[in-house]
């Protein structure tokens, strides 16, 4: 049997430069690879701080079906789920950073959450899991 695992997560986004400064400056993303393809066309991974495995892959819309999705690449579902081992910092830094809460905190049987959107109205998780299952 082999082994797999997710690498990148594309993320249909309207401007390059704006969503790496919305996610690197008030997520606290690290910006790991920005390539230029071609005159419109960039490879550009993000991932949270202290991640290893999975990045989110910040791809330009191309057409207009693609532009259609930014902002709601699930139908109004949560789309990205982000752990945290410490909730209370990471909820602050959205308040202080004026990110768009759209569900505050609450305790689930799975953990500490809360709802946020991102710069074009993706929906995310923000969850500090129960028992340390981080």
């Amino acid at each position: 049997m082999s082994t797999q695992k997710l690498a990148h997560i594309a993320l249909v986004v309207e401007d390059y430069d704006s969503a790496i400064e919305f996610y690197t400056e008030k997520l606290n993303f690290k910006l790991v690879e920005d390539t230029k393809l071609s005159d419109t066309k960039r490879w550009v991974l993000i991932s949270p701080p202290g991640s290893s495995c999975c990045n989110l892959l910040l791809a330009k819309a191309a057409s207009e079906e693609q532009k259609s999705r930014i902002g709601n690449q699930t139908g109004g579902r949560v789309f990205l789920f982000l752990n945290t081992d410490n909730f209370k910092k990471d909820y602050q830094n959205l308040i202080d950073k004026h990110v768009t809460i759209v569900r505050p905190p609450s305790t689930e049987v799975y953990g500490t959450v809360a709802v946020f959107a991102d710069l074009y109205g993706n929906l995310w998780d923000l969850i500090e899991p129960n028992e340390n299952k981080f």
